[in-house]
């Protein structure tokens, strides 16, 4: 089965169809993923939250990352694999490449990290060694403590001018994909209107060229209490119904411009 390449994604762009990604930890929750038609699959440093049951992606390390990256990479059949460098692992150029490359080797057709500015080298240099790199902008989980916890970001016109020239500079250098978090729905439309690249939201509006969830929000069974911008699918099914037509339902709902609707969206 051919892979999907980010070709492929930027033609979908080009015809305006929405693109779907869903994070995933495992073989099993990929399978499902895989079934029900999802373009990409993230292998996100959330698994310290979901999975080992931390308040936060700090402590989840590169051996957590190559480790679970290594489980998706077996039970992926065809969408993109895009896997999180965490926290402190890509502090200079050196560690990032080093890190970056344990992913690839594990798997990952694509790396990602958070933040832009001082980073915008570091995706240069990434990109220059062959490592293909989506970026991180808006809410950084990572860096949650200095931003004063979760909250949105870019409401200010200084904040949000200094995003878009952050994503900016991250394409001029190479960066293929940015994922945009928890920022105002006109912001993510402004910037996916201006820069030319596949922008993928979670919390950020309808507006983006992608939209990705957390898995396990998407079923209902995050511990805890569930974010503002995601939506249990399966709940809403009902009894009864499948983890991959849940899955199938965020797909359509996507497509369908159904969600992020507005209660899912920041202003």
């Amino acid at each position: 089965m051919t892979l999907i390449t980010t070709k492929y994604l930027q033609e979908l762009k080009q015809r305006n169809e929405k693109i779907t990604v869903l994070t995933a930890y495992d073989a099993s929750f990929t399978n499902h993923i895989e079934q029900a038609g999802v373009e990409v699959i993230l292998v996100g440093d959330s698994l310290g939250m979901v999975v080992q049951g931390h308040d936060s992606t700090i402590p989840v390390t590169v051996d957590d990352m190559v480790y679970h990256t290594t489980m998706v990479a077996r039970a992926r059949q065809r969408a993109l694999l895009i896997a999180d460098l965490p926290y402190h692992s890509y502090l200079n150029k050196e560690d990032a490449l080093e890190n970056s490359q344990r992913l690839l080797d594990a798997g990952a057709d694509m790396v990602k990290f958070e933040g832009g500015g001082k980073f915008v080298a570091t995706a240069e240099h990434l990109i220059h060694h062959n490592i293909p790199v989506c970026g991180h902008l808006g809410l950084l989980p990572q860096s949650v403590e200095e931003l004063g916890g979760y909250k949105v970001q870019g409401r200010e016109q200084t904040a949000a001018d200094k995003m878009i020239e952050d994503a900016q500079a991250l394409v001029n250098v190479g960066v293929e994909m940015i994922v945009l978090e928890c920022i105002p729905q006109q912001l993510a439309k402004r910037l996916t209107q201006e820069v030319d690249v596949i922008t993928i939201g979670i919390g950020a509006g309808v507006d983006c060229s992608a939209q990705v969830l957390v898995l396990y929000d998407l079923l209902g069974i995050t511990p805890g209490k569930r974010p503002k911008f995601s939506k249990d699918f399966l709940a809403e099914l009902g009894e009864g119904k499948s983890i991959t037509c849940a899955i199938e339902a965020y797909v359509k709902a996507v497509k369908n411009l159904e969600f992020p609707a507005e209660e899912h969206s920041f202003n």
